[in-house]
């Protein structure tokens, strides 16, 4: 199975970043056309998609997830973009 790393910027312009194995099904649970969604996002419609990043395992998705909710707001749409993150 395939897990992905993606930050969605909300309304407000806050981002929020999640995993996933289906990022159009989160996607559409945080814009409300899908039951579930985060809490965080529910009351920021509508959420865009600002990236994405396949990493090989759960483990690998919760490293990034965790090292990018620490990183200041200016570097996180970076940390997704970076080379080499997907090491094990």
């Amino acid at each position: 199975m395939r897990w992905f790393v993606y930050l969605v910027r909300c309304a407000d312009d806050s981002l929020y970043c999640g995993i996933t194995t289906d990022v159009a099904r989160r996607l559409a649970q945080h814009n409300g056309g899908l039951a579930g969604g985060a809490r965080y996002t529910r009351s920021r419609r509508p959420v865009r998609l600002e990236g994405v990043r396949c990493c090989e395992d759960r483990s690998a998705a919760l490293r990034l997830e965790a090292r990018i909710k620490r990183a200041q707001r200016a570097q996180k749409p970076g940390l997704l973009a970076e080379e080499g993150e997907m090491a094990s």
